[in-house]
């Protein structure tokens, strides 16, 4: 039986620069084997912890080679085991133990540290919702846990936090300070801008933007988030670095269709081009029965989406944003945008291999990966700490009347490195 114990030996494999994982034939010698803390919501089929905690476990493909990190789960915090649960077998396989608390699993039953890393996964489970229809993932109280341990023994980790940072925007911000005040790596947010990208292509580092789309699948609070990154990781290479977003009005139903006939952002829409730029892209365009990569019409596009949402925003240097959910039209996540003096959208598809191997996920934990052996976030912590207001922001301006909101907390301005760090091989 293939276990976490027989990896030890045979490959150690870190990371050089901010892309590449070295090769697996490096010697084991070379990297110190790791200890790794997972601290999860659940643990089953399709999970995150699935995709990304068993990354750890038998490792990953990439750049053409199985990679088997330089990490070893040594211990897990399992927050909900429904039926499906598949914590306890992994923890048998492989060799680790589950503990009841926190504390205990990031002491590993004892009364130190006894890890290295952490990696949170605040996703699934059974929790309660806002009012604004977010789940209470409790991601924040995880990493609060974590850091208080911190704290304690004078001695921080890098940790690695799965998707947004919060539905709480205070909660976020303050995650993001104390990981400042302890001095850790910190590195959080989505697949999105790590998968491939069908042209392979970035938004040239510098540009001058003037609007910006991502046309995509799911619901708020979710799949919303994951539209925003794809967003927001083209929108930070633009001149000037990231300056904050000023205002969101998120729209849904008939107001999305109305803001779609308006023809521009001017007047409450967006650029058409921008849409059909994004379309292009999609692998899995809806069709009329017997047809196959024909343009649909308006009155098709309203037919297959149900429930259709927007959200409009507005950055501080004047660039405009929509992102789209349109179930129904599409099922896969593209992005477009307007650079001024270029005649054409520069357009792309941020593509998601499918089940079972979901290698986008293996991309992700490269990253995670990469934050637990160098120390270092391989991209700012502000991108996601922007998208998870920008989330905040537009789930509380669909449950308030579909108003304008105005965002000055979210005058948060970083530079982007110029490698994008996107798979590519």
């Amino acid at each position: 039986m293939l276990t976490r114990r027989s990896f030890l030996g045979t490959v150690g494999v870190g990371v050089l620069g901010a892309r590449t994982l070295v090769s697996a034939a490096e010697p084991a010698a070379a990297i110190p084997r790791r200890k790794l803390a997972v601290l999860t919501t659940e643990w089953r089929y399709h999970s995150h912890a699935w995709h990304m905690a068993e990354r750890f476990l038998h490792g990953y493909p990439i750049n053409g080679r199985w990679h088997r990190p330089a990490l070893d789960v040594v211990a897990a915090y399992v927050d909900q085991k429904p039926e499906t649960d598949l914590s306890v077998r992994r923890a048998d396989e492989f060799g680790f133990k589950i503990y009841p608390t926190i504390a205990e699993t990031l002491r590993c039953g004892g009364d130190k540290l006894a890890v290295d890393a952490v990696l949170i996964i605040g996703e699934h489970g059974n929790y309660p919702k806002t009012e604004f229809e977010q789940t209470k993932y409790p991601r924040y109280e995880f990493f609060k846990q974590a850091t208080d341990i911190f704290r304690q023994e004078g001695r921080s980790l890098p940790v690695f936090n799965d998707k947004h940072l919060s539905w709480n925007w205070d909660w976020a911000k303050e995650m993001v300070d104390i990981s400042r005040e302890l001095n850790f790596a910190f590195t959080a947010g989505s697949s999105l801008p790590v998968t491939w990208r069908m042209p392979d292509i970035d938004l040239p580092h510098g540009a001058e933007v003037e609007e910006l789309m991502s046309v995509s699948i799911g619901s708020i609070d979710s799949y919303d988030f994951h539209a925003l990154e794809v967003i927001q990781c083209m929108a930070e290479r633009r001149r000037g670095g990231e300056t904050g977003v000023i205002a969101m009005q998120a729209l849904r139903g008939d107001a999305v269709w109305r803001a779609m006939e308006a023809g521009s952002w001017a007047k409450g829409g967006w650029d058409p081009q921008l849409f059909q730029a994004c379309l292009t892209r999609s692998q899995t365009l809806a069709q009329p029965e017997t047809f196959s990569h024909r343009y649909p019409t308006v009155a098709q596009i309203r037919e297959w989406v149900k429930d259709p949402v927007a959200y409009r925003f507005e950055y501080a240097d004047g660039v405009k944003a929509t992102m789209l959910l349109v179930n129904g039209l599409v099922g896969d996540f593209t992005f477009s945008a307007r650079i001024k003096g270029q005649a054409e959208p520069l357009s792309t598809l941020f593509y998601l291999p499918p089940v079972p191997n979901v290698v986008y996920s293996a991309s992700l934990m490269s990253k995670a990966e990469e934050t637990f052996v160098t120390g270092k976030s391989p991209y700012p912590i502000e991108r996601t700490l922007l998208t998870t207001g920008l989330v905040e922001a537009g789930v509380r301006s669909l449950g308030t009347g579909q108003k304008r909101i105005e965002t000055p907390h979210l005058a948060i301005r970083y530079q982007a490195p110029k490698d994008s760090k996107h798979a590519r091989s």
